[in-house]
C-alpha cells in the first residue's frame, strides 16, 4: 500500500508523516466498513471455560522485547489483536495506551497485528502514530489462519486477559472493551490473591 525510499528526513517531517498515516488508517477503516452494522447483535465479553489452561505462544516482536507466554508470566496480561485498517481496533489501542501509562508496568499490555510480514513497516508506523510504548508483535501463521493459541481472533478487535499464570480468564470479541471492564477484571484478580490464581474464571 505504501512504498518507502531509504532517504534521510528531518524529525519534523517524520512527525508530520506519522500523523498523516494515522489519518489514512482512519479513512481506510471507514471505507472498509470496520464499524459493525447498526443492526448487528452486540458481542459481549465472556469468561474463559473453567478448564482453561495456560496458553503457549511466541509472537514476532517489533523490537528486542520478547512477546512469548514465558515472558508474560508473573503479571496480568492484556493481549489485543488488531488490524491497521480497523477503527474499532484503533479505539481499543487508544484505551490501552492510557491504561498502560497509569499501570507503570504492573500489567503486561500487548498488541498483536494480524497481517503478513510485508505489513511490518506499516505496523511500525501504526505503533508510532498511536504512541504505543508497550509490546507490539506480528501474528504467527497459525493465528493468521484463524487458529493458534487463542483460536480465531480475526474479528478484530479481540482482547484477551491472562492471569499471572498465563490462563485466559476473560475475552471480548469484535468490539472495544472499555477501560472500566478491564480494570474490574484486574480488581478481582487482586482480591483473589496469588494463592487463588488457579481457581475457575472470575467472571
Amino acid at each position: 500500500m505504501f512504498s518507502f525510499r531509504p532517504v534521510k528526513i528531518s524529525s519534523s517531517v517524520r512527525r508530520a508523516t506519522i500523523e498523516w498515516v494515522a489519518i489514512v488508517f482512519a479513512l481506510v477503516g471507514l471505507r472498509c466498513g470496520a464499524a459493525p452494522p447498526s443492526g448487528a447483535e452486540p458481542v459481549v465479553a465472556t469468561p474463559a471455560p473453567p478448564n482453561s489452561t495456560p496458553v503457549t505462544f511466541a509472537f514476532d516482536s517489533l523490537d528486542e522485547r520478547s512477546v512469548t507466554s514465558a515472558a508474560m508470566r508473573g503479571k496480568p496480561t492484556v493481549i489485543t489483536f488488531v488490524t491497521t485498517d480497523s477503527l474499532a481496533a484503533q479505539a481499543q489501542v487508544d484505551f490501552l495506551v492510557v491504561m498502560a501509562k497509569k499501570d507503570a508496568g504492573a500489567v503486561n499490555y500487548v498488541i498483536v497485528a494480524i497481517g503478513s510480514q510485508d505489513t511490518r513497516e506499516l505496523v511500525e508506523l501504526y505503533r508510532q502514530a498511536l504512541h504505543v510504548s508497550f509490546f507490539v508483535a506480528m501474528a504467527d501463521g497459525a493465528t493468521l489462519a484463524g487458529g493458534g493459541a487463542f483460536g480465531d481472533v480475526r474479528g478484530v478487535p479481540v482482547t484477551v486477559i491472562l492471569n499471572r499464570e498465563g490462563r485466559p480468564i476473560w475475552r471480548a470479541d469484535g468490539r472495544v472493551a472499555q477501560s472500566a471492564e478491564l480494570r474490574a477484571v484486574f480488581a478481582k484478580l487482586e482480591r483473589l490473591g496469588r494463592a487463588q490464581l488457579d481457581s475457575p474464571p472470575i467472571l
